[in-house]
């Protein structure tokens, strides 16, 4: 590793954020390998803990590296990517780039929709939907916690399945239903506690949260979605022409 200029302009954290960014590119610190704890590259460039988290912390901000709890900070892989115009589940889209994916049901259950379900589906606080909570991965990692609320009249044959192997749409086709499209929002987030525990990375990381309210072909809305996709893990990509 080479040493720190002390005669740049550039702040020091900035210089070893640069070092730090290099030896991953030039994968001298290779994807899911660990990096040097704070207190080696303090020794090592002469500088204080504050100055060697600081560049740490902006890696972890831009998705470089990520931190898990009790064990230390990590180099991120290749980012999946996502198109944005694209409506497909999260199955799907991750097969449709080569990945493999798994799902850990954390429940499945009637519940009554409440004010905000009930608004974005168009029915009754107090009717029933099916909610469905899963960690999902991708290639045996965790990517996203998802929360999918569904009109019960649709997907109440759901709750009698292993939904930790099965594309929730496939089932749905499966059945009869048509989906036909989707109304989806994007918003930068971080990390809750209940999050990090089932994600594997530290609280207060980056994340994206992505909001769906699915359609069939008559254009009545039958899935509310809400998902936490990690933030080093994940980007939406998307096409824009003049």
């Amino acid at each position: 590793m080479s040493g720190l200029d002390t005669s740049s302009p550039l702040p020091k954290y900035h210089q070893l954020k640069e070092i730090l960014r290099g030896m991953i590119e030039r994968e001298d610190l290779q994807r899911g390998e660990i990096i040097p704890p704070e207190r080696e590259l303090c020794e090592e460039y002469g500088i204080s803990r504050m100055t060697a988290r600081q560049a740490i912390v902006e890696l972890v901000n831009e998705g470089i590296l990520y931190r898990e709890q009790g064990r230390g900070t990590f180099v991120a892989g290749e980012k999946v990517k996502q198109e944005a115009e694209r409506l497909a589940s999260f199955t799907e889209d991750m097969a449709g780039r080569g990945h493999e994916t798994t799902s850990s049901v954390l429940d499945a259950e009637s519940v009554e929709a409440g004010p905000v379900v009930a608004r974005l589906l168009g029915i009754e606080e107090t009717e029933k939907v099916v909610r469905i909570r899963r960690v999902r991965h991708a290639d045996g990692e965790p990517m996203a916690l998802e929360t999918s609320h569904l009109l019960h009249e649709v997907a109440e044959g759901l709750l009698r399945l292993d939904l930790s192997s099965r594309s929730i749409y496939d089932e749905l086709r499966t059945g009869g239903l048509s989906i036909a499209w989707a109304e989806q929002s994007y918003e930068a987030t971080v990390i809750n506690e209940l999050e990090a525990e089932h994600l594997g990375i530290s609280t207060g990381s980056p994340a994206l949260l992505i909001e769906r309210v699915t359609h069939d072909d008559r254009d009545l809305a039958f899935e509310y979605v809400k998902s936490t996709y990690r933030g080093d893990r994940y980007r939406i990509t998307t096409t824009l022409r003049p």
